[in-house]
């Protein structure tokens, strides 16, 4: 069921293609900047403290627990739960998603139905104030699931509009881009969040002035890649069953591909190292504010230039991995990215608290690999995947993205529910870096491209 090689875009169009499908890229990572890593966790621990124990301190320990359908949950879980549950939801959502994204001719409406629905989804959580946490996890969890359904057709699209030998760059100056967008409003945010009094609002004001703005951003930006790749088709395979109709052919098209994926074991393989490698970096990413707030004491303005310096040193990380991969290969990259984020936990685990110049220097590392290792696993997937098929693995490729990480997450939180301690949570998520270097490294990158029928980089 794989589709013939379709000829290829002239290199003009290619380009043209290209800028502006890095904009999608620039317009979601507002989202995962400002909302997803920096400030809804605190916000919604915020929320959830205020909603168990009334009237408490900020920063001082809450015992009582929050009830979730009967269970005791503590308001210091309730972020990475909330991540856990909206990870399990995107996995079942996603997979019909990239079904459904194979058997459309116009996959540009889709990408833009999915991110103004997430957008949409984050401009309600100005409302999520007082101690209406369940309407900031139900936000969250809608946001979640409609920005994985956009990046299944977004990454899907890669394949549509660059050459095998074009991908790692194609999606290494994608990530740049994301990440210097992401940093330019969050940069703005934090002058919001600092200065609340000078614009006349309360602390909890500026925080859902930032989670309204990054929502418009997200929203405003898609219309360049929606207008500018309207003219790139869908795939052109022959699906299982044409009489069947979009979901009664997606449910059929699926059945196909897991019985099929025994025909592609290294692209199994691989996405079961991308499972637990991507956990430990969803994880640490979703955690790390909640982290510095709760364990080492840092106000919201320090998580915020924290952030803000990850995603501007992401940015020269992203493209200096992506020319590293043009002479060692994306695998070897990637594995030496993995090695560095199992030392920045480690050193994570041994930082002392309030030590705000030793916090800046760890996020300096981080920034180095973290948008390197991210754009080449995408780039690198691309290549293990059957033509024509693009948005059905990319579905399984995307329950495993950034901000929708679950195992990491649930480890991350039962740690602290039944130790009571965030450096011990923090370091746990060592083990998936292991386990998903290991993986990855058994994983024949070449030998995978040639079982997906597709033509083998120069250099992989």
């Amino acid at each position: 069921m794989t589709e013939a090689a379709a000829p290829e875009i002239p290199l003009a169009s290619r380009r043209q293609f290209q800028r502006s499908w890095f904009w999608y890229d620039w317009a979601n990572s507002a989202y995962v900047t400002t909302v997803a890593t920096v400030l809804m966790a605190p916000y919604l621990t915020a929320i959830a403290k205020e909603a168990a124990c009334p009237g408490l301190a900020e920063n001082a320990q809450c015992d009582a627990t929050l009830s979730v359908l009967g269970i005791p949950i503590a308001p210091g879980s309730l972020a990475p739960y909330t991540t856990t549950v909206a990870t399990i939801v995107s996995a079942i959502v996603l997979i019909f998603t990239g079904a459904i994204v194979d058997r459309t001719s116009q996959p540009t409406r889709l990408l833009g139905g999915f991110a103004w629905l997430g957008s949409a989804a984050a401009c309600g959580m100005f409302f999520v104030q007082g101690t209406n946490w369940q309407l900031g996890v139900a936000l969250i969890i809608l946001a979640t699931v409609s920005l994985g359904s956009s990046l299944v057709v977004y990454d899907a699209l890669l394949v549509r509009i660059s050459t095998p030998d074009e991908r790692d760059g194609v999606s290494s100056r994608g990530w740049a881009m994301g990440y210097l967008g992401g940093g330019i409003l969050l940069a703005i945010n934090l002058v919001v969040v600092s200065m609340y009094e000078t614009f006349g609002m309360s602390k909890g004001m500026s925080v859902r002035v930032s989670l309204l703005s990054a929502g418009l951003w997200w929203a405003i930006f898609t219309l360049i890649p929606y207008l500018g790749l309207r003219k790139v088709k869908g795939t052109q395979v022959t699906p299982v069953d044409a009489k069947a109709g979009v979901v009664g052919g997606s449910l059929r098209q699926l059945q196909a591909t897991f019985r099929e994926l025994r025909l592609y074991p290294q692209t199994l393989l691989f996405l079961v190292a991308y499972l637990f490698f991507n956990d430990g970096i969803q994880t640490v990413i979703a955690s790390a504010s909640l982290y510095g707030d709760q364990e080492l004491g840092f106000g919201e303005s320090q998580l915020i230039v924290t952030v803000l310096l990850v995603q501007f040193v992401a940015v020269g990380g992203a493209l200096l991995f992506g020319r590293m991969a043009a002479v060692h290969g994306a695998k070897k990259m990637i594995l030496s990215g993995l090695g560095l984020w199992m030392a920045v936990v480690v050193v994570a685990f041994f930082m002392p608290a309030q030590q705000f110049g030793l916090w800046l220097v760890l996020a300096v590392g981080i920034g180095i690999v973290l948008g390197g290792t991210q754009a080449l696993a995408r780039s690198l997937f691309s290549q293990l995947i059957p033509r024509g098929r693009e948005g059905e693995f990319f579905s399984l490729y995307q329950a495993m993205e950034r901000g929708t990480s679950w195992s990491g997450a649930l480890i991350f939180g039962l740690v602290y529910q039944f130790a009571g301690s965030y450096r011990l949570s923090i370091v746990a998520l060592i083990l998936f870096f292991g386990v998903g270097g290991y993986l990855l490294f058994r994983c024949n990158i070449r030998e995978g491209i040639r079982q997906a029928g597709n033509d083998v980089p120069a250099v992989v």
